[in-house]
């Protein structure tokens, strides 16, 4: 299932001087707190115009509950910051969505020169808990739909040589959080075999472990021992992974390839 809202904003200054700004397409910008939201926001004021999917069900079904017009207002901030956007509702758990969710954006913004990936499912359950549904789900989003947006990426990148871009979003937890772990990781390795895959395309792949990052989800004991284990002594932000993106995504940054970068503060 995919939906869609778009927003034309006037020419901004380019991406490198082009004469147009480059597109991102960005997964998983589905509440204003979020990293994906911080993301678009860093992306749109350096110069791109930015698509995003969201997947509101999944919201609904977690703690934080659903943030009914996050995708609009987001929308708006990156207009604000000179981007023209695309909003999709997308459910990533369906094989045909990545296909059409690069048609929709071909179609009103044009080729896509950076993907970066900030979807997940997560739903905490342990090695003798988890159920083969909650396994497949976690799978199939993580895994699955990462491998098939890179495929699109790849089959369909046509823009300046050099300049693409491909970065993931990961994480190193697994105790008592077993399918999210486990297909992260597998997340992790389709994302790193882009960098080689793709390299006659000139595109780079990068996957980020951003750390806990303070998004409202954490509870209060885990948010205690994250600060009491973090050398700077606060926990991470949308910013901090934002600002890595964006200079992953610059001309600066395209000497680094094929690595899983660690940005969480130096937490032990």
């Amino acid at each position: 299932m995919t939906t869609d809202t778009y927003q034309e904003q006037q020419p901004a200054p380019s991406h490198g001087g082009s004469g147009r700004r480059p597109v991102a397409l960005l997964t998983g910008v589905g509440r204003t707190v979020g990293i994906g939201a911080g993301i678009a926001r860093r992306l749109a004021a350096s110069g791109w115009d930015v698509a995003f999917t969201y997947w509101t069900p999944y919201d609904e079904r977690m703690s934080w509950g659903s943030e009914p017009g996050a995708a609009e207002a987001i929308g708006r901030e990156l207009a604000e910051r000179g981007a023209s956007t695309l909003a999709i509702e997308a459910d990533l758990a369906e094989p045909e969505t990545p296909a059409r969710v690069f048609d929709r954006v071909e179609e009103r913004m044009g080729g896509v020169t950076a993907l970066v990936m900030s979807h997940c499912e997560s739903v905490d359950s342990g090695l003798l808990d988890t159920t083969v549904e909650s396994f497949d789900r976690h799978f199939a989003v993580n895994a699955r739909a990462t491998w098939l947006l890179i495929r699109e990426f790849g089959r369909r990148f046509a823009v300046e040589r050099g300049t693409g871009r491909i970065i993931s979003l990961t994480s190193d937890h697994t105790v008592g959080n077993l399918p999210y772990g486990a297909s992260k990781g597998a997340l992790d390795r389709i994302t790193l075999a882009a960098a080689h895959e793709l390299a006659h395309l000139g595109v780079t792949a990068n996957a980020i472990n951003p750390g806990p990052i303070d998004t409202g989800w954490m509870p209060e004991d885990l948010r205690e021992h994250c600060v009491r284990n973090t050398p700077r002594g606060r926990l991470g932000t949308p910013q901090d992974t934002a600002h890595l993106v964006d200079f992953l995504c610059s001309k600066k940054g395209e000497w680094i390839n094929g690595q899983l970068l660690i940005s969480n503060g130096g937490l032990t």
